[in-house]
């Protein structure tokens, strides 16, 4: 829910209101119910509203607690917020909303820094302290609400969004190579704390960030499973692990229950967001929303699994909506699923949430979606190799099974100035996956993908678009403690069956057998896989306009190779090459960036 921006100055300036007002207004698509403005001393602070939580207009924002002196703008969703709100009364605490945004502010106010470890849910939070000038900054565990940061001397401002921050001004647009590195390194997947843009920043996942009045700063990781088999866990079978998954999955649905608004489900057909619809109507959910969005074919691949949603719906008597797209319906829609993107990314189903998510947000403000359970239990196709490897070689298996190409290939296809020196993508392996924990190679790599990958990926990618038509995605396979646990399972209980063996294993006591073991799908865009004519004849005017001669990223005869033969060129993971080159120069475009 909702978006937020501000600015600390540290040149003993005002903040620039007006700066702040126009990144505010940019986020309105996030929080299209209400709109605040807060400034004292050298911090301001704007806000977005989506009303998910206590609709009533005391629960706005920006927060402030005059008492404490302190004011507070908060973006997402804390989970247990009532059971928290009961533990700080028992402690003194007084309170006039039903909101979770003030138990956020009465948290602070209890525990101070430490109050991150007491919210069970996904939230990007700024908090200013009046008596010493003191800015706090903190994003959930995974990472799930963004928040991208632009410092200048004298003076940082932080948002929601990037595009927020464009809005600003005075944001250093030049590109990063070492962020253009990792994006065409790993399918646009640029890790924090970089982005594209040399001047643009974002908070890492589970930290949290003391900003001090003359700039200085200090950040705290306060959350890291270990990747390792717990003691506690000794001696449990397949069977006990598949009850402790069940139970931890439960808990995860049902406490994304939670609103004074109706909860729908995107449902794919396919085995994660399929159990989630499986268990809310175990907990009695009745005529249930659920969507599911499909495309024309094109050169013979399918475009949509309805079949499989169908039969969900069914199953458990949803109220089921379908959107078909048209495959020209793809390339006029792709437009505005570029605008709302915060970075630049390349999978092809950003459209598909993007146009899926508008026919949602008609419907309901709060979905439960699917995402990250691949991530968290091994269900991609190259984590069996992960397993047949030591943990010494674990970086070099995973560089060799996850990245588009080689560095020595991005030699032939950037230009020299744009071409970082040394291998970066590498280099962020080895030494993310050499870090204390992790007791296999398998592990290692999960814990990559799960805290690095998945967060600047498919997590991202379901916030932007969802939350551009004011829409909230909730997600129960990023809940923390099911991820603990997760980490903790045995490594061939996860790739057991294919991969996801344990959660196929639940899957089998709620849903139908041919939905669990259905072949993997995932979400298909034939027209952006294929390159149907209307998104090729897009991709060709973004490479010929003056913005990408002038810009030069990418060198003139890989790109007229590309052109040539648009869909046989594929990177090491089959994506397709031009799009990945052609989505950068549309984003950049798209952003006003020349």
């Amino acid at each position: 829910m909702c978006g937020l921006s501000g600015e600390i100055r540290f040149d003993g300036e005002r903040p620039d209101l007006a700066a702040v007002e126009r990144m505010t207004d940019r986020l309105e698509a996030r929080g299209p119910d209400g709109q605040g403005l807060w400034s004292r001393g050298a911090i301001a602070l704007g806000h977005r509203r989506l009303k998910i939580i206590d609709l009533s207009d005391r629960a706005a924002q920006p927060m402030t607690d005059e008492e404490a002196g302190l004011t507070c703008v908060f973006n997402g969703c804390v989970y247990n917020y009532e059971e928290l709100r009961e533990r700080l009364r028992h402690l003194g605490h007084r309170f006039r909303t039903t909101s979770d945004t003030e138990v956020v502010l009465r948290a602070y106010r209890e525990w101070g820094t430490d109050f991150v470890q007491h919210l069970v849910g996904m939230f990007a939070v700024a908090i200013a302290e009046h008596a010493t000038g003191r800015l706090v900054l903190a994003r959930d565990r995974l990472g799930i609400k963004p928040l991208y940061l632009a410092e200048r001397p004298g003076r940082l401002r932080f948002a929601s969004t990037l595009p927020a921050l464009l809005a600003a001004g005075d944001v250093d647009t030049s590109l990063d190579p070492v962020a253009v590195h990792h994006y065409m390194s790993w399918q646009s997947t640029v890790p924090a704390p970089r982005t594209v843009l040399a001047g643009v920043r974002k908070l890492p996942p589970a930290t949290v960030r003391v900003v001090e009045p003359d700039g200085s700063r200090r950040d705290h990781r306060y959350w890291q499973p270990s990747y390792t088999r717990r003691s506690e866990y000794a001696g449990m079978d397949a069977q006990d692990w598949r009850d402790a998954v069940l139970a931890a999955l439960r808990t995860a649905v049902r406490r994304r229950m939670v609103a004074d608004v109706p909860v729908g489900v995107l449902l794919s057909g396919g085995l994660d967001s399929s159990l989630i619809v499986a268990l809310l109507a175990e907990e009695g959910q009745k005529d249930l929303a659920t969507f599911s969005v499909g495309f024309e074919s094109e050169a013979d691949e399918e475009g949509d699994e309805f079949f499989y949603s169908d039969q969900v719906a069914r199953r458990f008597e949803t109220d089921h909506h379908q959107l078909m797209v048209p495959s020209d319906r793809v390339s006029t829609a792709l437009d505005g699923a570029v605008a709302a993107m915060s970075e630049p990314m390349t999978s092809h189903d950003v459209v598909a949430f993007h146009l899926l998510s508008e026919l949602v947000a008609k419907e309901v403000s709060v979905v439960q979606s699917g995402q990250g359970a691949d991530e968290v239990f091994a269900g991609y196709h190259w984590h069996p190799a992960m397993a047949e490897v030591s943990r010494e070689e674990a970086a070099e298996r995973y560089v060799q099974a996850y990245s588009d190409r080689p560095h020595a290939e991005l030699a032939k296809i950037l230009q020299p100035g744009m071409l970082a020196d040394g291998d970066p993508s590498r280099e962020y392996i080895r030494t993310h996956m050499a870090a204390p924990g992790a007791q296999t190679a398998l592990d290692a790599a999960l814990r990559t993908e799960a805290h690095v990958m998945l967060v600047d990926d498919p997590v991202k990618r379901v916030d932007n678009m969802t939350m551009d038509w004011g829409l909230e995605a909730r997600v129960p396979f990023l809940d923390h403690e099911l991820v603990e646990l997760a980490a903790a399972c045995p490594p061939e209980l996860k790739l057991a069956q294919g991969g996801k063996g344990v959660l196929k294993d639940v899957g089998r006591t709620v849903l139908p057998v041919d939905i669990v073991d259905r072949q993997k799908g995932y979400f298909p865009v034939p027209a952006i896989r294929r390159m149907a004519p209307p998104v090729l004849q897009r991709v060709r005017d973004a490479l010929s306009a003056p913005a990408a001669r002038r810009r030069g990223l990418f060198r003139d005869d890989y790109v007229a190779a590309l052109l040539e033969a648009p869909d046989d060129h594929r990177t090491n993971r089959g994506a397709n090459a031009l799009w990945q080159v052609a989505l950068l120069e549309i984003w950049l475009q798209t952003h006003g960036i020349d």
